[in-house]
Formats: C-alpha cells, structure tokens, sequence
C-alpha cells in the first residue's frame, strides 16, 4: 500500500514527534520525515510518547530544508487552518485521504505537510504544497496538536482504504512529476526570468516567484512536461543569446 509520507516541518517538542508515530502506527503510515526539529534528532523524550513505535522513530529521515524533504514525491497537501492568499485547491480530511488513495494507484508518491507547534507551516512551505486540507474546527479555537493533526488524517487515509493492502488498479500514463523535477524546473524558470528582467522591481520578486510557484503547483506536470517545458527554456535562452549575437 502506497501510504503517504509524514512531514513534520520544525517540530519543537520530542513528545509531539512520539505521540505523531503512534498515531501513524495506528493506521499504517511508516514513513516519518522530520525538517530542522528544533531540539535535534534522534530525540529520547519522543520514545515514550511513542507508546511502542520505534520502529517508526528509529526509521525516521532528518531533511534540512522541506525541499528537500518531498524531493522524491509527486503530489503533496499541506495542513494549514490559516488563509494563505494562495490559489490552491482546499480539501477536507476525508477528500484529502480519497484523493491520495486514488493517486498511489496512479504510481504516485504523495506526502502530508504538518507544521510546527509554535506557527504552523510558512508560506514558502506551502507554496511547495499541490493542495491545502484544512480540518473542520470551532471557529473560535483552530489551534490543532501537530499528533492531533496527524491522527486525524491517518484515520481518514484508513477509511479511505478501507483497511486493505492493495493499492487501487494502476494508471500506465506517464509517471507524474517528482517534486525534485518540479523544484528544479522552477528554478531554471525563475533563472530565465530574473535574465529576462520580469521578476522585477526587486522588492516584488519574493511574491512573484510565490504565485508563480503556485501556478506551477496546479498544473499537475508529468515528468515529461517538466522536460519539454526546461527545453523550451533552454530554447528560448539560446534564441536570445543567438539574435544579440548577430545583431
């Protein structure tokens, strides 16, 4: 069964980190990915939290950056109770759960952002994210434990599956984008950009690349999309540099 990755981005206190693993223990996720914990890893007051799932803490990745962290993966949802000013698809739990069950069929890898205790998820976190899943709360306290959080989307992921362990049928499309391709490409858009003096004044580059980055996100890419659209670039520079030349 194709389950999705956990990523806990800062996590601040070890407990949390334990009572996150045994959360996933209960409904079948074991791949836990830890960005920058803010009091190192491994932790030892996340084991008895933990309740037993060590395997799951002795297992865990450690990542530097959230990049990083959802390289590998192809589509990505970010928990988040905050209006980002962001245009991104906003799924309940259950819609969240559905829709990665139905992904990992399609042979992809799908990973779950949980911010850290103190604010939750940054913006730039997000904006690397496919798609926002917010949790019905009282309007008046929203604030969710990051285990709490996991909980819940691992009890919805379980309902989704229906407890089995098969993945739904496979798609033979071409495989989806991983966010390594993804990240790469934007980048050498945004190179392409910066040399073509769009992303300007200065003080607005940080919010343009921010909504291009969104854009990109919605696009849902296939690797090979992300390959045509470098060459085009690539294309593009050359075309450029080739007509000052001859000018």
């Amino acid at each position: 069964m194709a389950a999705p990755a956990v990523i806990l981005v800062v996590p601040q206190m070890g407990e949390n980190i334990g009572a996150a693993a045994r959360a996933m223990n209960n409904f079948g996720l074991t791949d836990l990915r830890l960005v920058r914990p803010r009091d190192g890893w491994p932790n030892p007051d996340a084991v008895p939290m933990a309740a037993g799932s060590t395997d799951i803490l002795d297992n865990a990745t450690v990542f530097r950056t959230t990049e990083d962290a959802i390289a590998d993966l192809n589509y990505v949802v970010a928990t988040t109770a905050r209006q980002r000013g962001m245009i991104k698809p906003v799924l309940s739990p259950r819609a969240t759960a559905e829709d990665l069950w139905s992904r990992s069929g399609r042979g992809e890898k799908t990973g779950i952002l949980f911010g850290g205790e103190r604010s939750g998820l940054a913006n730039e976190d997000v904006a690397l994210a496919d798609a926002v899943v917010t949790i019905p709360t009282n309007p008046d306290y929203a604030s969710i434990n990051i285990a709490q959080a996991v909980l819940l989307l691992g009890y919805e992921w379980m309902m989704a599956t229906g407890g089995t362990v098969a993945a739904p049928a496979a798609d033979e499309r071409s495989r989806p984008a991983t966010k390594e391709e993804l990240v790469g490409f934007m980048e050498h858009m945004e190179q392409a950009l910066d040399q073509a003096g769009f992303l300007f004044p200065p003080a607005k580059r940080p919010s343009m690349i921010l909504n291009l980055r969104n854009m990109w996100q919605r696009a849902d890419f296939r690797e090979q999309d992300v390959r045509t659209l470098r060459g085009i670039i690539v294309a593009l520079s050359s075309y450029k540099t080739r007509g000052v030349k001859n000018d």
